[in-house]
């Protein structure tokens, strides 16, 4: 759920910390992204309540999602990689693609939203717009009502 609604990397993910998480501004703190970058990104509230109830589970002590084995390092990403291709499965869901395209999916719902391709490259963390301007061949030109598209998804498990 953090990666479909943040259009987080799988290691920024996998990287977070309770202390990344900006609740008053509803974003998430990217510290040394890809290519070492800082960034804010964006956090829906339903992403806050389920990393909320996933913290006050686990009570994590580095990472919030923190290895099995060893908890004072952050999960593998081979372990998320199989687990979201086994919910893909049990969901019946066909189509190619990996977690990573979760990320592409945030692009293109924001951009069919209406928010600016600066706005989406900001928010993505890529280095040149000519990376984010491949996503309006993805739309499927089509409105989608006020609000964040974030919030019509439906998840359950924040990781």
């Amino acid at each position: 759920m953090t990666a479909d609604a943040s259009g987080l990397r799988l290691s920024e993910v996998l990287h977070l910390q309770a202390r990344h998480i900006d609740a008053a501004r509803l974003a998430i703190r990217v510290e040394q992204g890809k290519g070492g970058k800082d960034r804010d990104t964006l956090r829906s509230p339903r992403v806050l309540e389920a990393l909320r109830a996933h913290w006050k589970a686990t009570r994590p002590s580095a990472w919030l999602f923190p290895a099995h084995k060893d908890p004072a390092r952050p999960m593998d990403p081979s372990s998320r990689q199989k687990a979201y291709g086994t919910a893909k499965r049990r969901a019946g869901l066909t189509k190619p693609g990996g977690i990573h395209t979760l990320r592409h999916c945030v692009a293109t719902h924001l951009l069919e939203a209406g928010v600016d391709l600066h706005t989406i490259q900001r928010l993505t963390g890529h280095r040149h717009l000519s990376t984010t301007a491949r996503y309006p061949q993805l739309t499927r030109h089509t409105q989608i009502g006020p609000g964040s598209p974030l919030d019509l998804l439906e998840c359950g498990d924040a990781r």
